[in-house]
């Protein structure tokens, strides 16, 4: 239990106390079904109502460990070269939490008959809460953790650019331009920062390929990049079968490895889980991995060739 304890105090220390000079913004194996929260160009694309609903319960039995829970949804208006959309995302991690609300627009273009490029914009507010009170330090008095931060509110916007084609679809984005600073404690020798909006930058990409009639394959990447922090990439590896069964296996460098699964229910209704074990840090001895689930749901679709040519991304 005091390892534990330890351990977690690190983990506060180096991912939320101070300018952070790692990977800041929520994690997600299933970052090719929640777009929306990685980039608003992609605001519309599916060319229907979509609400896409995630969990995701990181390091298990890991006391403090990374939940997060994403809902968003978006739909194409104006003769579909407007796409709209709300995302909404609560983070927690031990003391803690950090929720943000965002309305996303993107414009839409047709550069051929089969592909699209669309830009968008996002505008919000990030939520941060903490309570530093409740970890137990060797050195009580600590400043650093004797100021807790109860709902800060800072806005913020984020940009995107989303090319995307029948079977192909690659994108770069920052979700956050703004490094807001969140809190500082005064001390005799001045002010320390205790938290810090660190802007990171994303790219995105993914494919499908045929390899029989009833057997697909379907790679996809996700890159994260920001300042002062080792470049970290998902790499996904997906079989369809069936058209309607996803199998898959994933690899995130220096961090973890693990297996997908995805269902179509319907032609409107996905359901997916996954699972992670984490190889790169000194938690992975003290828990028993990372699950995921995803639920997506077109209500509405705008093109009546939609059902008979489904979006694949």
């Amino acid at each position: 239990m005091k390892v534990l304890k330890k351990i977690l105090s690190v983990l506060v220390l180096t991912l939320g106390s101070f300018t952070m000079s790692a990977q800041q913004d929520a994690m997600y194996t299933h970052y090719m079904n929640n777009t929306l929260v990685v980039n608003p160009g992609y605001a519309g694309s599916r060319d229907a109502l979509t609400i896409t609903a995630l969990h995701r319960s990181q390091w298990v039995d890991f006391k403090g460990a990374p939940i997060t829970q994403t809902i968003n949804m978006h739909a194409p208006i104006i003769n579909q070269h407007i796409g709209v959309g709300l995302s909404v995302l609560n983070d927690k991690m031990g003391p803690i939490n950090n929720s943000s609300v965002f309305v996303d627009f993107a414009y839409r273009m047709k550069l051929t008959e089969k592909s699209k490029l669309a830009f968008g914009l996002s505008a919000g507010a990030n939520i941060l809460q903490t309570n530093f009170n409740s970890i137990q330090l060797n050195q009580q008095s600590d400043p650093v953790y004797q100021n807790n931060i109860n709902n800060h509110v800072t806005p913020n916007f984020g940009f995107g650019a989303y090319y995307s084609r029948e079977r192909f679809y690659a994108g770069i984005s920052t979700p956050n331009l703004l490094q807001n600073s969140y809190s500082s404690v005064n001390q005799t020798n001045g002010s320390t920062l205790i938290s810090k909006e660190q802007r990171h930058y994303f790219f995105i990409a993914g494919t499908m390929l045929n390899l029989t009639d009833n057997l697909a394959f379907k790679p996809t990447t996700y890159i994260k990049v920001t300042a002062a922090a080792p470049i970290e990439a998902d790499f996904t590896a997906s079989f369809i079968i069936m058209k309607k069964l996803l199998v898959g296996a994933m690899f995130r460098t220096g961090d973890a490895a693990g297996a997908l699964l995805g269902f179509d229910i319907t032609d409107q209704f996905h359901i997916g889980y996954s699972f992670d074990w984490s190889y790169g840090v000194k938690t992975f001895k003290y828990n028993q991995g990372s699950h995921e689930i995803v639920l997506r749901y077109d209500f509405i679709f705008f093109e009546k060739e939609r059902i008979r040519s489904p979006r694949h991304f």
